[in-house]
């Protein structure tokens, strides 16, 4: 197996890993009630995606 000719110093191994976290989640805002959900997604407060209501919502949460 192949050993490596030269350290890798501490610069170049995190200039590396610098792209490997994870990206944060996008958060849009709902247009029916204004509350913050994922986009494309239905809205976990009011239960609308798209303008229509999709999912009934209780107020027992």
């Amino acid at each position: 197996m192949a050993q490596p000719k030269h350290k890798t110093s501490k610069s170049k191994k995190r200039l590396r890993r610098a792209s490997h976290s994870r990206p944060l989640p996008k958060v849009a805002v709902c247009t029916a009630c204004g509350e913050p959900a994922l986009p494309h997604r239905i809205c976990s407060a009011c239960g609308q995606y798209n303008g229509r209501q999709v999912l009934t919502v209780s107020g027992d949460e």
